[in-house]
Protein backbone atom coordinates (compact mmCIF):
# COMPACT_ATOMS: atom_id res chain seq x y z
CA UNK A 1 0.00 0.00 0.00
CA UNK A 2 1.40 3.42 -0.96
CA UNK A 3 1.96 6.19 1.56
CA UNK A 4 -0.94 8.15 0.04
CA UNK A 5 -3.26 5.14 0.34
CA UNK A 6 -2.20 4.64 3.97
CA UNK A 7 -2.94 8.29 4.77
CA UNK A 8 -6.35 8.07 3.09
CA UNK A 9 -7.10 4.85 4.99
CA UNK A 10 -6.29 6.48 8.33
CA UNK A 11 -8.47 9.50 7.50
CA UNK A 12 -11.32 7.15 6.55
CA UNK A 13 -10.93 5.34 9.87
CA UNK A 14 -10.97 8.67 11.72
CA UNK A 15 -14.18 9.62 9.90
CA UNK A 16 -15.72 6.24 10.82
CA UNK A 17 -14.75 6.73 14.47
CA UNK A 18 -16.08 10.31 14.53
CA UNK A 19 -18.74 10.64 11.80
CA UNK A 20 -19.54 14.22 12.79
CA UNK A 21 -16.15 15.42 11.51
CA UNK A 22 -16.13 17.37 8.27
CA UNK A 23 -13.40 18.69 5.95
CA UNK A 24 -10.67 16.38 7.22
CA UNK A 25 -7.23 17.16 5.79
CA UNK A 26 -3.57 16.41 6.24
CA UNK A 27 -1.54 19.46 5.28
CA UNK A 28 2.17 19.85 4.72
CA UNK A 29 3.95 22.43 6.93
CA UNK A 30 3.98 24.80 3.94
CA UNK A 31 0.20 24.58 3.50
CA UNK A 32 -0.35 22.07 0.72
CA UNK A 33 -2.99 19.34 1.04
CA UNK A 34 -1.35 15.92 1.35
CA UNK A 35 -4.48 13.83 1.96
CA UNK A 36 -8.12 14.79 2.36
CA UNK A 37 -11.70 13.84 2.98
CA UNK A 38 -13.01 17.16 1.71
CA UNK A 39 -13.81 18.87 -1.57
CA UNK A 40 -10.56 19.82 -3.29
CA UNK A 41 -11.18 23.59 -3.22
CA UNK A 42 -12.02 23.54 0.48
CA UNK A 43 -9.10 21.20 1.20
CA UNK A 44 -6.64 23.54 -0.51
CA UNK A 45 -7.82 26.54 1.50
CA UNK A 46 -8.09 24.61 4.74
CA UNK A 47 -4.57 23.20 4.32
CA UNK A 48 -3.15 26.69 3.84
CA UNK A 49 -5.03 28.07 6.85
CA UNK A 50 -4.10 25.07 9.02
CA UNK A 51 -0.41 25.57 8.22
CA UNK A 52 -0.67 29.29 8.98
CA UNK A 53 -2.48 28.66 12.29
CA UNK A 54 0.04 25.96 13.15
CA UNK A 55 2.98 28.25 12.45
CA UNK A 56 1.49 31.00 14.60
CA UNK A 57 0.63 28.50 17.33
CA UNK A 58 4.24 27.25 17.35
CA UNK A 59 5.50 30.81 17.68
CA UNK A 60 3.10 31.50 20.58
CA UNK A 61 4.05 28.22 22.28
CA UNK A 62 7.74 29.01 21.99
CA UNK A 63 7.45 32.65 23.03
CA UNK A 64 5.30 31.88 26.06
CA UNK A 65 7.29 28.75 26.95
CA UNK A 66 4.30 26.40 26.70
CA UNK A 67 6.38 23.55 25.28
CA UNK A 68 5.79 21.83 21.96
CA UNK A 69 2.56 22.78 20.21
CA UNK A 70 0.09 19.91 20.27
CA UNK A 71 -3.24 21.30 19.16
CA UNK A 72 -5.09 24.38 18.02
CA UNK A 73 -8.81 24.85 18.68
CA UNK A 74 -10.80 27.60 17.01
CA UNK A 75 -14.36 27.90 18.25
CA UNK A 76 -17.07 29.56 16.20
CA UNK A 77 -20.72 29.82 17.14
CA UNK A 78 -21.61 27.02 14.69
CA UNK A 79 -18.54 24.77 14.63
CA UNK A 80 -14.97 24.16 15.72
CA UNK A 81 -11.77 23.87 13.73
CA UNK A 82 -9.09 21.70 15.30
CA UNK A 83 -5.52 21.19 14.12
CA UNK A 84 -2.95 18.73 15.43
CA UNK A 85 0.76 18.62 14.76
CA UNK A 86 1.86 15.46 12.99
CA UNK A 87 5.40 15.63 14.24
CA UNK A 88 7.25 18.23 12.16
CA UNK A 89 5.96 16.70 8.94
CA UNK A 90 2.37 17.86 8.76
CA UNK A 91 -0.88 18.98 10.31
CA UNK A 92 -4.14 17.11 10.79
CA UNK A 93 -7.05 19.52 10.53
CA UNK A 94 -10.82 19.16 10.54
CA UNK A 95 -14.06 20.87 11.45
CA UNK A 96 -16.74 19.53 13.77
CA UNK A 97 -20.14 21.01 14.64
CA UNK A 98 -20.76 22.96 17.83
CA UNK A 99 -22.09 20.59 20.44
CA UNK A 100 -19.67 17.82 19.49
CA UNK A 101 -18.13 15.91 22.37
CA UNK A 102 -14.76 17.68 22.28
CA UNK A 103 -13.25 15.38 24.89
CA UNK A 104 -13.86 12.36 22.67
CA UNK A 105 -12.86 14.25 19.52
CA UNK A 106 -9.58 15.33 21.10
CA UNK A 107 -8.72 11.83 22.37
CA UNK A 108 -9.38 10.24 18.99
CA UNK A 109 -7.63 12.99 17.04
CA UNK A 110 -4.47 12.69 19.11
CA UNK A 111 -4.32 8.96 18.44
CA UNK A 112 -4.89 9.41 14.70
CA UNK A 113 -2.28 12.18 14.56
CA UNK A 114 0.23 9.72 16.05
CA UNK A 115 -0.72 7.13 13.43
CA UNK A 116 -0.38 9.67 10.63
CA UNK A 117 3.07 10.65 11.93
CA UNK A 118 4.19 7.03 11.59
CA UNK A 119 3.22 7.08 7.90
CA UNK A 120 4.66 10.52 7.12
Amino acid sequence: MSKQEQLQQILSELKAALPELKEIIVASPDGLPVAQLAESEIATRLAAMAATAHGLGKRISTTTQLGNLQEIVIRGDQAYFLAYAIGDKGILGFTTPAGSNLGLVRLEAQEYARRLAEVL
